[in-house]
């Protein structure tokens, strides 16, 4: 099966299975995978705590570490495999800040972003995975990590809205919009074919829905 890409991303908001998605398709399509190293932040347990005062480490924390890593990873291919795949793209800084920092820490936070970003590569497409607040909530509470267990349904209504309004306003690169509210690409195995051969077909930039 042909990916007529280099480089895919995987987005979603928190416990959309991204990684998961991303590991499945890695091991089945010869890919090389990209994993977001959030366990390595010492920010974020005390974020969702005490979200006010530790916004700002947390975030400049995420983009140094993810600069480094896909800078790392996307500055050579990998010979031995066909393409390579994220679980996140550098811009989620950008989202993420904007709905966790006040206006004087953005401005600087976005300064430094523009500063850096520029010298990442684009993904080749986006594909974000969809699902309501409700469902990621129980996503989420299944793999049972302690510090997030003070996210809140309104917490990631907001993080998925500043997604959404993003991909409306930024239309050069093909961004599959795929609703996964009614399906399990986990568990289905008819459900994940369904979302890995989207990637075998070419797409114009610009938000592309996926319905099942």
């Amino acid at each position: 099966m042909k990916i007529p890409y280099n480089y895919v991303t995987i987005e979603g908001s928190i416990g959309a299975g991204k990684t998961t998605l991303v590991e499945m398709l890695s091991k089945e399509m010869n890919a090389e995978p990209i994993y977001e190293r959030f366990a390595d932040n010492p920010f974020l347990p005390k974020f969702y705590k005490e979200p006010h005062q530790y916004a700002f480490p947390l975030e400049m924390t995420f983009l140094m570490d993810r600069y480094q890593q896909l800078k790392s990873y996307l500055s050579s291919m990998n010979m031995f495999t066909d393409f390579t795949i994220s679980d996140y793209f550098i811009d989620k800084c950008l989202l993420f800040s904007k709905n966790n920092l006040n206006t004087d820490e953005f401005i600087l936070f976005r300064k430094v972003f523009d500063a850096i970003s520029s010298q990442l590569p684009k993904p080749d497409i986006i594909l974000y995975l969809y699902t309501t607040p409700d469902k990621l909530l129980k996503q989420i509470a299944k793999r049972g990590r302690s510090y997030e267990s003070d996210i809140t349904q309104k917490y990631l209504s907001d993080i998925q809205d500043k997604y959404l309004t993003y991909f409306r306003d930024n239309k050069n690169i093909p961004i599959l919009l795929i609703d996964t509210k009614n399906i399990d690409f986990v568990k289905n195995i008819t459900d994940y074919e369904l979302i890995k051969n989207l990637l075998t077909k070419k797409y114009e930039a610009g938000i592309h829905r996926v319905i099942f």
